[in-house]
């Protein structure tokens, strides 16, 4: 899979655990720890995310508290 393919489903997934979850874009980065800038960067596909940042939105996306 190219590198560019690897962030389209990796935005897809933040954006669909985002729908299922109904978080906003600052409810998941105050959650996870991960700037919004970053956020909205990674999903509209304008920046390739530093491993520690997709650590950080994997681990809080695998690991969500109910609620949060």
């Amino acid at each position: 899979m190219s590198e560019k393919e690897q962030l389209n489903a990796f935005s897809r997934e933040i954006i669909d655990f985002q729908r299922k979850n109904n978080l906003t874009d600052t409810e998941m980065a105050l959650n996870s720890h991960v700037s919004v800038e970053h956020i909205h960067n990674i999903k509209a596909m304008r920046e390739n995310p530093d491993p520690t940042v997709v650590a950080s939105l994997r681990d809080y996306m695998e690991h969500k508290p109910k609620g949060k």
